[in-house]
């Protein structure tokens, strides 16, 4: 097993490699004209390549469009048999090839002039038949593939990921894609959720019972709304104080039983509590619950005026998949 794992670590050593030599030896002039070529697009970009290459097309395709730049993958053959199509006048095409002679991107090549694209090849041979009718030729060349009988695509396949991963990157950049636009092409992911997912979109009806309710009227508001907390307001509904599950059965527990009818709301409660805003990012509030001392698992939720509008859980944040 020592050996397998000497063979893992030095195949990754291998990879690291030759993304680092990828890196020194990239001409400056051609990747600086491949991004103002793709920066400049005023349609779309169209990533093609087949097999293995096809597959970090379509990745590096996504990875524009989630980032800023509109992309698509088109597989070479489907573009032979009609999905030639999608391709306009205007668009940028980047194909991925590492001999550079791959029969189906090299059958394109007419119809892809005559629409008046612009071309730019990642290839493993900067002088092959892709290379030399390409705009812009990027070298994705590499000494030997990770694989034992060096056929296998790997360690080229991991080099044109990293050029396309770069150059999407670089887009971004030079779009200012804010983490706010970012998340906006993300709703569904987590990082989208912290981006944009709101107190509004988690609170419950704020459960709210006056300072001079008594004990029993708190308990039946408790179990009423389920939410093991209901909030205290004044008479315009101002919070001013929470009562929780906790702080009941603190005072029921030191007040002497024939004390308890007298026992009020205001006088169990937790006043000027922490609280939310229905417009605060829902992982704002999971950070102020939980970025103290002592957590807490109930937020009231108040409006600009200061009026109680909801109560969020802690509950209800975690099961938002935040």
């Amino acid at each position: 097993m020592s050996e397998t794992f000497s063979q893992v670590v030095e195949l990754l050593k291998l990879e690291a490699a030759a993304i680092e030599r990828t890196a020194n030896i990239l001409d400056r002039e051609s990747v600086e004209k491949a991004v103002k070529l793709l920066f400049d697009c005023g349609s779309k970009i169209v990533i093609i390549g087949v097999g293995k290459s096809g597959i970090i097309a379509n990745k590096i395709a996504d990875t524009m469009t989630s980032t800023g730049t509109v992309a698509v993958f088109l597989h070479p053959t489907d573009a032979l048999h009609g999905g030639l199509g999608v391709i306009t006048h205007g668009d940028c095409i980047i194909a991925l090839s590492n001999s550079g002679e791959t029969d189906e991107i090299l059958a394109l090549l007419p119809a892809l002039k005559k629409r008046e694209v612009s071309l730019i090849a990642i290839v493993g041979n900067v002088n092959s038949t892709l290379g030399r009718n390409a705009d812009v030729v990027l070298d994705a060349s590499v000494d030997k593939e990770a694989c034992p009988l060096n056929l296998a695509p790997t360690t080229s396949t991991t080099v044109a990921l990293a050029v396309g991963d770069a150059l999407a990157m670089t887009l971004m950049q030079a779009k200012n894609l804010t983490a706010e636009a970012f998340a906006a092409n993300h709703p569904a992911g987590r990082l989208g959720k912290r981006l944009t997912l709101k107190v509004a979109s988690l609170m419950h009806e704020s459960p709210n019972v006056a300072p001079e309710s008594g004990w029993l009227e708190v308990v039946k508001a408790i179990s009423k709304f389920a939410l093991g907390a209901v909030n205290v307001v004044d008479g315009e509904e101002k919070l001013i104080g929470i009562v929780t599950d906790g702080d009941l059965r603190r005072t029921i527990e030191k007040t002497a039983p024939e004390n308890l009818s007298n026992l009020s709301a205001a006088q169990m409660m937790t006043k000027n509590p922490i609280t939310a805003n229905p417009e605060m990012l829902a992982f704002d509030a999971l950070n102020t619950m939980e970025n103290r001392p002592s957590q807490i698992s109930v937020l009231p939720v108040v409006d600009e005026s200061g009026a109680a509008v909801g109560l969020l859980r802690l509950h209800d944040i975690v099961r938002s998949g935040l």
